[in-house]
């Protein structure tokens, strides 16, 4: 009788210690009892489930960041690049996202690399370099609507790295110095046009005051002297020069 007890009681230990889980923070248990899926949900801490009757599957909430390999794509306008994705996403119904679907982890990543696919397939190489945020939208949409059947749901959508032919990534040099040597010409035209209007402007002045010219001349001869190592040679016309300015500042003192 007591070696009797003695087996009851140690088979009671094994179920009981059987019928203990630890659930973490992160997680949440799905109860199948008698393979049917239970409606409560197993929060954290220390849970006890039915030995042989019960089966548990704890489901992680942390959100997974899923690396979407590079792979060739023709875009619309007939040009092939290699793109490289990362998706983040993160189980948001435990129940569903283990009765719907068998791996949602290979799931979302066949489901991402085929939408890259297909998305950048329907726009403009333009498009796809210069409007990337459009484009992660567009890819995270469609996952986000796919995975909400599978309980899973698509935080964010990054396209990681975009590769260029050779050919093409000349071809856009060539067009940027192209680019950047218009603008250049286009900006030295506008100087020369400034320029030539100050100098008309100059012109009418000294058109109207012609000692203008005179004390232009002499200024220039200024600053040739603040050289000394300079030779400096008077024109005939200098004396003409002086005596003007001597005649200009007689007058406006009178």
């Amino acid at each position: 009788m007591e070696f009797l007890i003695i087996i009851i009681s140690i088979i009671l230990i094994v179920l009981i210690i059987k019928g203990i889980r630890i659930i973490n923070q992160y997680e949440r248990g799905v109860i199948f009892r008698l393979g049917k899926a239970q409606k409560n949900i197993k929060e954290p801490g220390i849970r006890f489930i039915i030995p042989f009757i019960d089966r548990i599957r704890i489901i992680s909430l942390r959100i997974v960041t899923l690396p979407v390999e590079s792979q060739k794509i023709i875009t619309k306008d007939n040009v092939s690049i290699d793109v490289a994705a990362v998706a983040y996403y993160k189980i948001q119904d435990p129940t569903k996202s283990v009765i719907a679907i068998q791996n949602a982890e290979a799931a979302i990543y066949q489901i991402a690399q085929t939408t890259v696919r297909n998305v950048i397939g329907q726009s403009l190489l333009d498009v796809v370099l210069s409007n990337t945020t459009k484009i992660n939208n567009s890819i995270k949409g469609i996952l986000d609507k796919v995975g909400e059947q599978w309980g899973v749901y698509v935080s964010a959508v990054e396209l990681k790295d975009i590769q260029l032919p050779i050919e093409m990534q000349s071809a856009m040099a060539a067009e940027a110095v192209a680019e950047r040597e218009k603008r250049a010409k286009i900006i030295a035209a506008e100087g020369e046009q400034l320029s030539a209007g100050k100098l008309a402007e100059a012109a009418d002045i000294i058109n109207k005051h012609p000692i203008a010219l005179q004390l232009r001349n002499l200024q220039v001869l200024t600053e040739i002297s603040s050289d000394k190592n300079s030779t400096i040679i008077f024109p005939a016309q200098f004396m003409d020069t002086v005596q003007s300015v001597k005649n200009f500042i007689q007058k406006e003192s009178k």
